[in-house]
Protein backbone atom coordinates (compact mmCIF):
# COMPACT_ATOMS: atom_id res chain seq x y z
CA UNK A 1 0.00 0.00 0.00
CA UNK A 2 1.35 3.84 -1.25
CA UNK A 3 1.14 6.91 1.20
CA UNK A 4 -2.13 8.74 -0.40
CA UNK A 5 -0.19 11.71 0.83
CA UNK A 6 3.45 11.15 -0.59
CA UNK A 7 3.49 8.15 -2.74
CA UNK A 8 6.11 6.04 -0.50
CA UNK A 9 5.17 2.20 -0.10
CA UNK A 10 4.16 1.43 3.59
CA UNK A 11 5.10 -1.68 5.44
CA UNK A 12 1.92 -3.65 5.78
CA UNK A 13 -0.08 -3.60 9.24
CA UNK A 14 1.90 0.15 10.02
CA UNK A 15 -0.39 3.02 10.85
CA UNK A 16 1.98 6.21 10.14
CA UNK A 17 4.42 7.18 6.91
CA UNK A 18 7.54 7.08 8.22
CA UNK A 19 8.64 9.28 5.23
CA UNK A 20 5.80 12.05 5.63
CA UNK A 21 3.87 11.27 9.28
CA UNK A 22 0.78 11.00 7.37
CA UNK A 23 -1.65 9.00 9.55
CA UNK A 24 -3.41 6.13 7.46
CA UNK A 25 -6.91 4.85 7.27
CA UNK A 26 -7.59 1.13 8.16
CA UNK A 27 -9.86 0.61 5.53
CA UNK A 28 -10.12 2.53 2.35
CA UNK A 29 -12.65 5.95 2.47
CA UNK A 30 -15.62 5.02 -0.53
CA UNK A 31 -18.39 5.30 1.19
CA UNK A 32 -19.43 8.21 -1.08
CA UNK A 33 -18.71 5.82 -4.42
CA UNK A 34 -21.30 3.76 -2.56
CA UNK A 35 -23.70 6.68 -1.81
CA UNK A 36 -23.35 7.41 -5.92
CA UNK A 37 -24.12 3.73 -7.09
CA UNK A 38 -27.22 3.81 -5.48
CA UNK A 39 -28.49 7.29 -6.51
CA UNK A 40 -27.97 6.40 -10.24
CA UNK A 41 -29.41 3.14 -9.67
CA UNK A 42 -32.45 4.79 -8.47
CA UNK A 43 -31.78 6.98 -11.31
CA UNK A 44 -32.09 4.11 -13.99
CA UNK A 45 -35.61 2.42 -11.99
CA UNK A 46 -36.94 5.74 -12.45
CA UNK A 47 -35.35 6.30 -16.43
CA UNK A 48 -36.98 2.63 -16.97
CA UNK A 49 -39.98 3.51 -15.56
CA UNK A 50 -40.83 6.37 -17.86
CA UNK A 51 -40.17 4.86 -20.85
CA UNK A 52 -42.18 1.81 -19.89
CA UNK A 53 -44.95 4.46 -19.31
CA UNK A 54 -43.86 6.48 -22.58
CA UNK A 55 -44.55 3.34 -24.66
CA UNK A 56 -48.20 2.19 -23.17
CA UNK A 57 -49.28 5.56 -24.01
CA UNK A 58 -47.85 5.22 -27.98
CA UNK A 59 -49.47 2.38 -27.89
CA UNK A 60 -52.88 3.58 -26.12
CA UNK A 61 -52.75 6.21 -29.11
CA UNK A 62 -52.04 4.39 -32.03
CA UNK A 63 -55.64 1.47 -30.82
CA UNK A 64 -57.19 5.11 -30.79
CA UNK A 65 -56.28 6.21 -34.36
CA UNK A 66 -57.30 2.29 -35.51
CA UNK A 67 -60.14 1.19 -33.22
CA UNK A 68 -61.79 -0.82 -35.77
CA UNK A 69 -58.50 -3.05 -35.14
CA UNK A 70 -59.33 -6.07 -33.21
CA UNK A 71 -56.51 -7.10 -30.91
CA UNK A 72 -55.75 -10.26 -31.32
CA UNK A 73 -54.53 -13.43 -29.39
CA UNK A 74 -51.07 -13.08 -30.41
CA UNK A 75 -50.82 -9.29 -28.94
CA UNK A 76 -51.98 -9.94 -25.87
CA UNK A 77 -49.60 -13.12 -25.04
CA UNK A 78 -46.99 -10.28 -26.09
CA UNK A 79 -48.20 -7.88 -23.67
CA UNK A 80 -47.87 -10.19 -20.81
CA UNK A 81 -44.25 -11.28 -21.70
CA UNK A 82 -43.07 -7.47 -21.37
CA UNK A 83 -44.78 -7.06 -18.11
CA UNK A 84 -43.00 -9.84 -16.57
CA UNK A 85 -39.71 -8.77 -18.12
CA UNK A 86 -40.40 -5.61 -16.74
CA UNK A 87 -40.90 -6.87 -13.72
CA UNK A 88 -38.11 -9.10 -13.49
CA UNK A 89 -35.86 -6.28 -14.12
CA UNK A 90 -37.39 -3.91 -11.54
CA UNK A 91 -36.98 -6.38 -9.08
CA UNK A 92 -33.28 -7.14 -9.88
CA UNK A 93 -32.75 -3.66 -9.52
CA UNK A 94 -34.65 -3.31 -6.13
CA UNK A 95 -32.85 -6.11 -4.43
CA UNK A 96 -29.63 -4.46 -5.84
CA UNK A 97 -30.40 -0.95 -4.38
CA UNK A 98 -31.60 -3.47 -0.96
CA UNK A 99 -27.94 -4.90 -0.98
CA UNK A 100 -25.84 -1.74 -1.68
CA UNK A 101 -27.68 -0.06 1.09
CA UNK A 102 -27.34 -2.40 3.81
CA UNK A 103 -23.44 -2.97 2.42
CA UNK A 104 -22.82 0.71 2.94
CA UNK A 105 -24.44 1.05 6.16
CA UNK A 106 -22.69 -2.48 7.61
CA UNK A 107 -19.06 -0.28 6.12
CA UNK A 108 -20.42 2.75 8.04
CA UNK A 109 -20.66 1.19 11.22
CA UNK A 110 -17.19 -0.94 11.10
CA UNK A 111 -15.55 1.92 9.73
CA UNK A 112 -17.04 4.16 12.97
CA UNK A 113 -16.03 1.40 14.76
CA UNK A 114 -12.10 0.40 14.23
CA UNK A 115 -11.65 4.14 14.68
CA UNK A 116 -12.44 3.89 18.17
CA UNK A 117 -10.02 4.32 21.55
CA UNK A 118 -11.41 0.92 22.35
CA UNK A 119 -10.55 -1.26 18.93
CA UNK A 120 -7.09 0.70 18.66
CA UNK A 121 -6.30 -0.21 22.02
CA UNK A 122 -7.52 -3.61 21.66
CA UNK A 123 -5.25 -4.13 18.48
CA UNK A 124 -2.41 -2.82 20.43
CA UNK A 125 -2.96 -5.71 23.00
CA UNK A 126 -3.15 -8.18 20.38
CA UNK A 127 0.16 -7.31 19.16
CA UNK A 128 1.99 -7.05 22.11
CA UNK A 129 0.76 -10.28 23.16
CA UNK A 130 2.53 -11.73 19.93
CA UNK A 131 5.44 -10.02 21.30
CA UNK A 132 5.18 -6.97 18.11
CA UNK A 133 5.41 -3.93 20.84
CA UNK A 134 6.36 -1.50 18.00
CA UNK A 135 3.49 -2.03 15.83
CA UNK A 136 1.37 -1.96 18.98
CA UNK A 137 2.93 1.07 20.54
CA UNK A 138 1.41 2.77 17.14
CA UNK A 139 -2.21 1.73 17.92
CA UNK A 140 -1.57 3.21 21.27
CA UNK A 141 -0.17 6.33 19.85
CA UNK A 142 -3.47 6.68 17.13
CA UNK A 143 -5.41 6.04 20.04
CA UNK A 144 -4.02 8.96 22.22
CA UNK A 145 -4.23 11.36 19.61
CA UNK A 146 -7.97 10.59 20.01
CA UNK A 147 -8.55 10.66 23.83
CA UNK A 148 -5.87 12.30 25.52
CA UNK A 149 -7.13 11.91 28.99
CA UNK A 150 -6.60 7.96 29.28
CA UNK A 151 -3.55 8.07 31.12
CA UNK A 152 -3.37 4.22 30.99
CA UNK A 153 -2.51 4.49 27.40
CA UNK A 154 0.39 6.51 28.50
CA UNK A 155 1.12 3.68 31.11
CA UNK A 156 0.89 0.47 28.90
CA UNK A 157 3.25 2.89 25.81
CA UNK A 158 5.63 2.65 28.91
CA UNK A 159 5.11 -0.79 29.98
CA UNK A 160 5.94 -2.08 25.84
CA UNK A 161 8.96 0.72 26.01
CA UNK A 162 10.21 -1.26 28.92
CA UNK A 163 9.80 -4.45 27.61
CA UNK A 164 11.81 -3.31 24.29
CA UNK A 165 14.35 -2.28 26.93
CA UNK A 166 13.98 1.58 25.64
CA UNK A 167 13.88 2.85 29.42
CA UNK A 168 14.67 6.30 27.96
CA UNK A 169 11.19 5.75 25.90
CA UNK A 170 9.65 4.61 29.26
CA UNK A 171 10.41 7.41 31.52
CA UNK A 172 9.40 10.20 28.61
CA UNK A 173 5.77 8.20 28.41
CA UNK A 174 5.53 8.29 32.59
CA UNK A 175 7.05 12.12 32.72
CA UNK A 176 4.00 12.96 30.33
CA UNK A 177 1.69 11.48 33.00
CA UNK A 178 3.40 14.28 35.77
CA UNK A 179 3.48 16.64 33.92
CA UNK A 180 0.26 16.74 31.61
CA UNK A 181 -1.47 18.17 34.84
CA UNK A 182 -4.71 16.76 33.95
CA UNK A 183 -4.35 12.98 35.34
CA UNK A 184 -5.37 11.87 39.04
CA UNK A 185 -3.16 11.82 42.17
CA UNK A 186 -3.12 8.28 41.96
CA UNK A 187 -1.86 8.23 38.35
CA UNK A 188 0.78 10.51 39.51
CA UNK A 189 1.70 8.47 42.55
CA UNK A 190 1.87 5.89 40.38
CA UNK A 191 4.16 7.33 37.57
CA UNK A 192 6.75 8.66 39.92
CA UNK A 193 6.74 4.96 41.32
CA UNK A 194 7.37 3.84 37.93
CA UNK A 195 10.34 6.21 37.26
CA UNK A 196 12.69 5.63 40.15
CA UNK A 197 12.11 2.23 40.45
CA UNK A 198 13.49 2.73 36.93
CA UNK A 199 16.51 4.98 38.06
CA UNK A 200 16.82 3.15 41.18
CA UNK A 201 17.08 -0.63 38.83
CA UNK A 202 20.48 1.63 36.94
CA UNK A 203 21.52 3.15 39.80
CA UNK A 204 20.94 6.47 38.79
CA UNK A 205 20.31 8.46 42.26
CA UNK A 206 20.92 11.40 41.19
CA UNK A 207 17.93 11.75 38.79
CA UNK A 208 15.96 10.60 41.58
CA UNK A 209 17.05 13.37 43.93
CA UNK A 210 16.21 15.56 41.00
CA UNK A 211 13.00 14.51 39.81
CA UNK A 212 11.68 14.58 43.34
CA UNK A 213 13.05 18.18 44.40
CA UNK A 214 10.58 19.37 41.51
CA UNK A 215 7.50 17.28 43.05
CA UNK A 216 4.80 19.41 44.72
CA UNK A 217 3.52 16.72 46.55
CA UNK A 218 4.76 16.53 49.54
CA UNK A 219 3.62 12.79 50.36
CA UNK A 220 5.18 11.58 47.51
CA UNK A 221 8.19 13.03 48.69
CA UNK A 222 8.44 11.77 51.92
CA UNK A 223 7.45 8.28 50.34
CA UNK A 224 10.42 8.52 48.67
CA UNK A 225 13.02 11.06 50.83
CA UNK A 226 15.37 8.15 51.18
CA UNK A 227 16.57 8.84 47.90
CA UNK A 228 16.71 12.42 48.53
CA UNK A 229 19.22 14.95 49.58
CA UNK A 230 18.23 18.35 50.61
CA UNK A 231 20.23 21.00 51.49
CA UNK A 232 21.04 20.63 55.51
CA UNK A 233 19.00 22.47 57.92
CA UNK A 234 20.14 25.19 60.09
CA UNK A 235 18.69 25.50 63.42
CA UNK A 236 18.96 29.28 64.13
CA UNK A 237 18.64 31.95 61.30
CA UNK A 238 21.76 33.70 60.18
CA UNK A 239 22.24 36.77 61.71
CA UNK A 240 23.35 39.22 65.26
CA UNK A 241 22.97 36.93 68.80
CA UNK A 242 23.32 38.32 72.06
CA UNK A 243 24.20 35.06 73.98
CA UNK A 244 25.79 31.64 73.19
CA UNK A 245 24.01 29.38 70.63
CA UNK A 246 24.21 25.54 69.89
CA UNK A 247 23.35 25.17 66.63
CA UNK A 248 22.13 22.14 65.16
CA UNK A 249 22.37 21.30 62.03
CA UNK A 250 19.78 18.22 60.72
CA UNK A 251 18.76 16.37 57.44
CA UNK A 252 15.75 14.75 56.01
CA UNK A 253 16.97 11.12 56.07
CA UNK A 254 19.83 8.76 56.37
CA UNK A 255 23.33 10.01 55.63
CA UNK A 256 26.15 12.23 56.38
CA UNK A 257 26.69 15.92 57.20
CA UNK A 258 29.54 17.81 56.56
CA UNK A 259 30.48 21.20 57.95
CA UNK A 260 32.89 23.72 57.61
CA UNK A 261 33.59 27.25 59.55
CA UNK A 262 36.45 28.60 57.76
CA UNK A 263 34.51 29.68 54.63
CA UNK A 264 35.55 27.20 52.51
CA UNK A 265 33.03 24.49 50.96
CA UNK A 266 32.51 21.47 52.91
CA UNK A 267 32.93 17.57 51.08
CA UNK A 268 32.95 14.54 52.03
CA UNK A 269 36.38 15.27 53.92
CA UNK A 270 35.07 17.69 55.89
CA UNK A 271 34.28 17.55 59.70
CA UNK A 272 31.34 15.34 60.40
CA UNK A 273 28.76 17.03 61.67
CA UNK A 274 27.86 14.73 65.28
CA UNK A 275 26.75 17.08 67.78
CA UNK A 276 25.96 21.03 68.24
CA UNK A 277 27.95 23.41 67.40
CA UNK A 278 28.27 26.08 70.41
CA UNK A 279 28.76 29.29 68.80
CA UNK A 280 30.78 31.82 71.47
CA UNK A 281 31.63 35.86 71.09
CA UNK A 282 32.74 36.48 67.34
CA UNK A 283 31.66 35.83 63.56
CA UNK A 284 31.22 32.46 62.19
CA UNK A 285 30.48 31.03 58.68
CA UNK A 286 29.32 27.75 58.81
CA UNK A 287 28.95 25.92 55.66
CA UNK A 288 27.63 22.48 55.15
CA UNK A 289 26.18 19.78 52.72
CA UNK A 290 24.83 16.67 53.02
CA UNK A 291 25.18 13.10 51.22
CA UNK A 292 23.23 10.39 51.48
CA UNK A 293 23.26 6.56 51.79
CA UNK A 294 23.21 6.68 48.03
CA UNK A 295 25.78 9.04 47.59
CA UNK A 296 23.77 11.47 46.23
CA UNK A 297 25.03 15.43 47.12
CA UNK A 298 23.20 18.23 48.71
CA UNK A 299 23.40 21.94 47.58
CA UNK A 300 25.86 23.76 50.17
CA UNK A 301 24.18 26.27 52.44
CA UNK A 302 26.23 28.76 53.94
CA UNK A 303 24.85 31.03 57.24
CA UNK A 304 26.94 33.60 58.91
CA UNK A 305 26.48 34.27 62.72
CA UNK A 306 27.58 37.34 64.66
CA UNK A 307 28.15 36.20 68.51
CA UNK A 308 28.21 38.86 71.02
CA UNK A 309 27.03 37.66 74.43
CA UNK A 310 26.78 39.53 77.32
CA UNK A 311 30.37 38.95 79.55
CA UNK A 312 30.21 37.98 83.34
CA UNK A 313 31.42 40.37 85.65
CA UNK A 314 34.33 38.64 87.56
CA UNK A 315 33.59 37.15 90.96
CA UNK A 316 33.61 39.70 93.82
CA UNK A 317 35.87 38.09 96.77
CA UNK A 318 35.27 39.56 100.34
CA UNK A 319 39.32 39.16 101.56
CA UNK A 320 42.42 40.79 100.02
CA UNK A 321 45.15 38.51 98.88
CA UNK A 322 47.53 38.81 102.13
CA UNK A 323 48.92 37.29 105.54
CA UNK A 324 46.81 36.44 108.24
CA UNK A 325 47.01 34.75 111.71
CA UNK A 326 43.96 33.87 112.80
CA UNK A 327 41.02 32.28 110.07
CA UNK A 328 39.00 33.77 107.98
CA UNK A 329 36.07 32.42 105.87
CA UNK A 330 36.39 33.35 102.13
CA UNK A 331 33.35 34.51 100.50
CA UNK A 332 31.96 35.39 96.83
CA UNK A 333 28.76 37.39 96.05
CA UNK A 334 26.52 35.28 94.06
CA UNK A 335 25.05 36.30 91.39
CA UNK A 336 21.63 35.26 89.77
CA UNK A 337 22.18 33.18 86.78
CA UNK A 338 25.65 32.70 87.07
CA UNK A 339 27.73 29.56 88.72
CA UNK A 340 31.14 30.38 90.39
CA UNK A 341 34.21 28.12 90.22
CA UNK A 342 37.31 28.02 91.81
CA UNK A 343 40.58 26.25 92.44
CA UNK A 344 43.36 25.93 94.97
CA UNK A 345 46.39 25.24 92.85
CA UNK A 346 46.66 28.12 91.00
CA UNK A 347 45.11 26.08 87.69
CA UNK A 348 43.35 27.77 85.29
CA UNK A 349 39.52 27.60 86.73
CA UNK A 350 36.72 26.83 84.29
CA UNK A 351 33.22 24.87 84.41
CA UNK A 352 34.89 21.37 85.61
CA UNK A 353 36.97 22.86 88.99
CA UNK A 354 35.19 22.95 92.35
CA UNK A 355 31.74 24.57 92.45
CA UNK A 356 31.52 27.60 95.11
CA UNK A 357 28.33 26.71 97.36
CA UNK A 358 29.18 28.95 100.56
CA UNK A 359 32.00 30.19 102.36
CA UNK A 360 35.25 28.47 102.24
CA UNK A 361 37.34 28.02 105.74
CA UNK A 362 40.90 29.52 104.64
CA UNK A 363 44.00 26.92 104.43
CA UNK A 364 46.62 26.96 106.84
CA UNK A 365 49.80 27.95 104.55
CA UNK A 366 50.12 29.45 101.38
CA UNK A 367 46.95 28.92 99.25
CA UNK A 368 46.30 29.93 95.59
CA UNK A 369 42.93 30.74 94.63
CA UNK A 370 40.90 31.89 91.08
CA UNK A 371 37.60 32.16 90.74
CA UNK A 372 35.51 32.20 87.95
CA UNK A 373 31.65 33.11 87.22
CA UNK A 374 30.11 31.14 84.41
CA UNK A 375 26.92 32.34 82.67
CA UNK A 376 24.33 29.39 81.77
CA UNK A 377 25.62 29.50 78.50
CA UNK A 378 28.59 28.80 79.16
CA UNK A 379 30.31 32.03 78.86
CA UNK A 380 33.14 32.87 81.28
CA UNK A 381 34.36 35.85 82.80
CA UNK A 382 37.51 37.34 83.62
CA UNK A 383 39.52 35.27 86.54
CA UNK A 384 39.84 36.94 89.95
CA UNK A 385 43.14 35.96 92.07
CA UNK A 386 43.38 35.59 95.67
CA UNK A 387 46.59 34.58 97.59
CA UNK A 388 46.09 33.75 101.07
CA UNK A 389 49.11 32.98 103.62
CA UNK A 390 47.35 32.13 106.96
CA UNK A 391 49.90 31.32 109.64
CA UNK A 392 48.80 30.18 113.76
CA UNK A 393 52.02 31.22 116.01
CA UNK A 394 52.25 28.76 118.86
CA UNK A 395 49.85 26.77 117.62
CA UNK A 396 50.17 22.81 117.51
CA UNK A 397 51.01 21.36 114.49
CA UNK A 398 48.19 19.33 112.15
CA UNK A 399 49.74 16.02 112.82
CA UNK A 400 50.17 16.57 116.24
CA UNK A 401 46.37 17.56 116.55
CA UNK A 402 45.25 14.02 114.50
CA UNK A 403 47.68 12.48 117.25
CA UNK A 404 45.78 13.97 120.01
CA UNK A 405 42.04 13.15 118.42
CA UNK A 406 43.49 9.61 118.28
CA UNK A 407 44.29 9.76 122.27
CA UNK A 408 41.07 10.66 123.26
CA UNK A 409 39.02 8.79 120.92
CA UNK A 410 40.84 5.51 122.23
CA UNK A 411 40.30 6.60 125.68
CA UNK A 412 36.91 6.79 125.68
CA UNK A 413 36.57 3.81 124.04
CA UNK A 414 35.21 4.80 120.75
CA UNK A 415 38.55 2.85 119.10
CA UNK A 416 39.93 0.05 120.74
CA UNK A 417 43.47 0.28 119.04
CA UNK A 418 45.70 2.49 116.85
CA UNK A 419 44.77 0.87 113.94
CA UNK A 420 41.40 2.42 114.22
CA UNK A 421 39.49 -0.33 114.58
CA UNK A 422 36.02 0.88 116.29
CA UNK A 423 34.88 -1.11 119.63
CA UNK A 424 31.07 -1.07 118.16
CA UNK A 425 31.49 -1.69 114.65
CA UNK A 426 33.36 -3.45 111.79
CA UNK A 427 36.58 -2.00 109.30
CA UNK A 428 38.53 0.67 110.22
CA UNK A 429 38.19 4.53 110.93
CA UNK A 430 41.20 6.99 109.74
CA UNK A 431 40.94 10.90 110.08
CA UNK A 432 42.15 13.99 107.65
CA UNK A 433 42.69 17.57 108.98
CA UNK A 434 40.66 19.35 106.59
CA UNK A 435 40.17 23.57 108.20
CA UNK A 436 41.23 25.80 110.66
CA UNK A 437 38.18 27.42 112.12
CA UNK A 438 37.03 30.52 114.42
CA UNK A 439 34.47 29.34 116.67
CA UNK A 440 33.76 32.18 119.33
CA UNK A 441 37.12 33.04 120.23
CA UNK A 442 38.54 30.09 119.79
CA UNK A 443 40.55 28.79 116.89
CA UNK A 444 40.44 24.84 115.96
CA UNK A 445 41.43 22.50 113.49
CA UNK A 446 38.11 20.51 111.82
CA UNK A 447 39.19 17.06 111.30
CA UNK A 448 37.20 14.70 109.37
CA UNK A 449 36.06 11.37 110.26
CA UNK A 450 36.43 8.42 107.26
CA UNK A 451 35.17 4.80 107.23
CA UNK A 452 36.73 1.74 105.26
CA UNK A 453 34.33 -1.49 105.16
CA UNK A 454 37.29 -3.50 104.25
CA UNK A 455 37.41 -2.89 100.74
CA UNK A 456 39.75 -0.68 100.77
CA UNK A 457 37.48 2.45 99.79
CA UNK A 458 37.25 5.47 101.95
CA UNK A 459 33.40 6.70 102.84
CA UNK A 460 33.61 10.56 104.82
CA UNK A 461 31.11 10.07 107.52
CA UNK A 462 28.86 12.66 108.89
CA UNK A 463 31.36 13.50 112.22
CA UNK A 464 33.60 16.16 111.69
CA UNK A 465 35.95 16.13 115.07
CA UNK A 466 37.99 19.73 115.82
CA UNK A 467 40.94 20.25 117.90
CA UNK A 468 41.79 23.83 119.79
CA UNK A 469 44.99 24.82 118.07
CA UNK A 470 46.85 26.28 120.85
CA UNK A 471 45.43 23.79 124.44
CA UNK A 472 44.89 20.37 122.18
CA UNK A 473 41.28 20.19 123.50
CA UNK A 474 39.17 17.86 121.64
CA UNK A 475 35.15 18.29 120.79
CA UNK A 476 32.48 17.60 118.30
CA UNK A 477 31.55 20.25 115.59
CA UNK A 478 28.23 21.12 116.12
CA UNK A 479 25.63 24.09 115.21
CA UNK A 480 23.26 26.24 117.24
CA UNK A 481 20.01 27.06 116.37
CA UNK A 482 21.16 29.92 114.14
CA UNK A 483 23.01 27.72 112.07
CA UNK A 484 26.52 28.69 113.40
CA UNK A 485 29.08 26.25 114.57
CA UNK A 486 29.59 25.06 118.09
CA UNK A 487 31.95 22.88 119.93
CA UNK A 488 30.37 19.73 121.45
CA UNK A 489 32.69 19.16 124.35
CA UNK A 490 30.58 18.01 127.32
CA UNK A 491 30.09 13.77 126.90
CA UNK A 492 30.33 14.24 123.58
CA UNK A 493 33.54 12.11 122.96
CA UNK A 494 31.61 9.21 124.94
CA UNK A 495 31.73 5.98 122.69
CA UNK A 496 27.18 5.90 123.02
CA UNK A 497 27.39 9.22 121.50
CA UNK A 498 29.64 9.36 118.89
CA UNK A 499 27.74 6.56 117.48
Amino acid sequence: MKCPNCGKEIEEGHLICEACGNEIQIVPDFEPEIENSITETLSTLAALQDDEQAEEDDKQKIQGVDGDEAETEEDEENKIEEIAKRSHKIGVMIAIVIILFFAALSYHFYSGYVDTVEYKVNKAKEYAANGEYARAIEYLDSAYEKDDNQSQILFTKADYYYLMSDNESALRELKLVIDKGIYSYEDVEEAYDKMIAIYAREERYEEINELLLTCDEDTIVTMFQGYMAKEPEFSYAEGDYDMVIPLKLSSNTAGTIYYTMDGSTPNKFSSVYTAPLFLENGDYKISAVFINDYGITSEVVSKTYHISPEIPTAPEINLYSGEYIKPMMIEVEELEGYSTFYTVDDSEPDDSSILYTGAIPMPLGTTYFRFVNISEEGIASEVTDRVYTLSLPDAISTDAALIRLQEVLLGTGYLKDAYGHPTLQSGTYSYQYNSVLEIGDEIYYAIYEYHDEGTGSLRRTDKVFIVQAYTGSVARLGYNAKGEFIAVESGGLESEGLE
